[in-house]
């Protein structure tokens, strides 16, 4: 209880009227007239305050127009969502699929490469051509062949594993997340895949498909059940999935 008569006292606040750091308002002004000017972006009126030989940081002309509501963001980017990338803890817990092709545009042949981050087991299979349905339908086949489930599928942006695909993973009872673009290493378990396959296998066999129908599976049992894996203490594929129950 304030005694009668008396008043309180305004606390007056700690910030300091004016930042020493503040950017001077002769070069905000400027900032903005060369937007008005031209409606051009942050980069562009920053190289051209430096041939005006005002040096300002790209940072702050993007700060300025951010501040003024006059930032420039494009209608057409794409802003990507990055789900929490799942432990592989457990056989199907992250399987990585990605394409591989061989030869040029006129005369290419393509497969389908995917592998279970966990217990490095792994599916490939020859394709006539790569696209969403191709994709669907090869994630299918390699359901029905795995010895446990899928929790969640990773894929790049390729156009073969767009929102169609998406749809389809989610509908089988999946999660389908993206790697971030341009970091090829975040898929890099199914990478690796390719290249031993590549290595190991078609570059040792003629580049025909029917070829490939052939002697594709055939490597991929050895690579499952034979063929020891450094990543996983020198262990086959096989002996990982029995070591470790999936969910």
């Amino acid at each position: 209880m304030l005694p009668q008569n008396s008043q309180l006292i305004p606390t007056r606040s700690s910030r300091p009227e004016h930042s020493p750091n503040a950017l001077d308002p002769v070069i905000v002004r400027r900032v903005l007239d060369l937007r008005a000017e031209r409606d051009q972006c942050a980069e562009i009126i920053h190289w051209r305050l430096s041939q005006e030989g005002i040096v300002v940081s790209i940072s702050s002309v993007k700060r300025v127009l951010r501040r003024h509501g006059m930032s420039k963001y494009s209608k057409w980017k794409k802003w990507h969502q990055y789900p929490v990338r799942p432990m592989p803890e457990k056989p199907g817990f992250l399987v990585e699929i990605d394409a591989v092709h061989e030869g040029a545009p006129d005369d290419r042949l393509s497969a389908y490469a995917l592998i279970d981050v966990c217990s490095r087991w792994g599916y490939a299979e020859p394709v006539l051509r790569v696209n969403s349905r191709q994709t669907s339908r090869f994630l299918h086949e390699a359901r029905h062949i795995a010895p446990f489930p899928f929790r969640t599928i990773q894929t790049d942006h390729g156009s073969e594993f767009s929102k169609w695909f998406t749809k389809i993973a989610i509908h089988d009872g999946m999660s389908h997340r993206h790697t971030r673009v341009r970091t090829p290493t975040d898929n890099g378990h199914v990478e690796r895949f390719i290249r031993t396959l590549q290595d190991e296998c078609l570059h040792k066999i003629p580049r025909d498909f029917k070829v490939w129908q052939k002697e594709i599976p055939g490597f991929i049992r050895y690579y499952n059940t034979e063929r020891p894996h450094m990543g996983i203490n020198f262990k086959t594929p096989i002996q990982i999935i029995e070591a470790v129950p999936s969910y």
